[in-house]
């Protein structure tokens, strides 16, 4: 398995493909790159055919600076179907992901087969104050990623993982959490190609003209949302908003996780996308 790249609505993609079978495409969140799915990448694979890949912005793939849209995103990942004679797909999207999927769906619905939503949100709230501070917090996590990485990273946990995870994750670095990952594995990752102040600037524009709420019904497609009873940051409420307004849906709640239930709980996440996906 190597990285490889390709062109796209005039930039490069980086992408990589494990298994064989349905094709399904995996979306990060923001700020973060394709190796964050290093609890899902592998085990997917062993019944699909997956592909993981930078957005524009992030990890590899490149970073032109200007502000980005959902509808932006969506189109690159149209290209990369295109570009890889792919003609519909199974879309996974966590977070910011999710968001970007969800445009995806009701865009190209054509190209899409079935949709998991992981830990999102159907519009960026209309006071624009929070976004400010989101983009700072993200900034600045940046800047002491540059100073101490394993500071910055249990400094940033708290929004992600329960208290419980994180004190394990703590006491033994070096623990593979269900064979995948472990805290190590993690920070290493965060210190490679991270995202640069000038990608928070542009990809933060993105969600700042996020809304989608009053198109969701459009979505036809068989649809998984998951969200975790922990999460701050995308909490059950908003979860439950776009389960009411895509019809064909199935609502899930991860137990005792934050908003990297994707990780922290990362067998029962797995076994949920497999089990909607192959039903």
């Amino acid at each position: 398995m190597s990285e490889l790249f390709a062109e796209v609505n005039g930039i490069k993609i980086c992408y990589e493909v494990k298994g064989e079978g349905v094709p399904v495409f995996l979306i990060h969140g923001f700020g973060a790159k394709k190796e964050s799915w290093i609890a899902q990448f592998g085990p997917l694979s062993e019944h699909f055919k997956v592909i993981r890949f930078d957005n524009r912005g992030s990890g590899k793939s490149d970073r032109p600076n200007q502000p980005y849209t959902m509808e932006l995103f969506a189109d690159d990942i149209n290209s990369l179907m295109e570009y890889l004679k792919i003609d519909k797909a199974h879309v996974v999207g966590v977070s910011v992901g999710g968001m970007i999927a969800q445009h995806f769906a009701v865009k190209y619905p054509n190209r899409l087969n079935k949709l998991v939503l992981i830990n999102t949100i159907p519009k960026w709230p209309e006071n624009k104050s929070g976004l400010e501070v989101y983009k700072q917090s993200k900034i600045t996590g940046y800047e002491k990623r540059l100073k101490d990485p394993t500071k910055a990273f249990f400094d940033s946990t708290p929004i992600s993982y329960t208290l419980k995870f994180r004190k394990e994750m703590k006491e033994n670095p070096k623990k593979k959490f269900y064979g995948l990952f472990s805290a190590e594995d993690l920070i290493r990752e965060d210190t490679i190609n991270p995202a640069t102040p000038q990608d928070i600037e542009n990809q933060a524009h993105a969600l700042g003209t996020h809304n989608i709420i009053d198109r969701l019904h459009e979505i036809k497609s068989e649809t998984l949302i998951m969200c975790a009873s922990n999460d701050r940051q995308m909490p059950k409420s908003v979860n439950l908003q776009i389960h009411e307004r895509i019809l064909n849906s199935k609502f899930i709640v991860i137990e005792k996780a934050g908003h990297s239930s994707y990780k922290e709980k990362a067998p029962e996440v797995n076994k949920h996308i497999i089990d909607f996906l192959k039903s």
